[in-house]
């Protein structure tokens, strides 16, 4: 993926949580856009604790963006994560 690209998803306004799948199957969801730092080649996302109203980093993890097969929108079922 693109860095251009999922910095379009966070500065989407109003911001539209949304789910990285990863081409290893895994899934992180994006529950705000001051939860996801976007490098040139990596970006950081911040993970909030399951049921967690609140949009507050509990952990970090670092992905690279060639193992982000693509972006869908999050709906109301919170997506595993690793």
């Amino acid at each position: 993926m693109r860095p251009e690209e999922l910095r379009d998803h966070l500065r989407r306004r109003p911001f539209q949580r949304f789910r990285l799948i990863l081409t290893d199957g895994r899934m992180f969801e994006v529950r705000h856009p001051e939860l996801a730092m976007v490098g040139r080649s990596t970006v950081a996302i911040s993970l909030a604790r399951p049921g967690d109203p609140e949009p507050v980093a509990d952990r970090l993890i670092t992905v690279p963006l060639v193992d982000v097969l693509r972006i869908e929108p999050a709906g109301s079922t919170p997506a595993p994560s690793a």
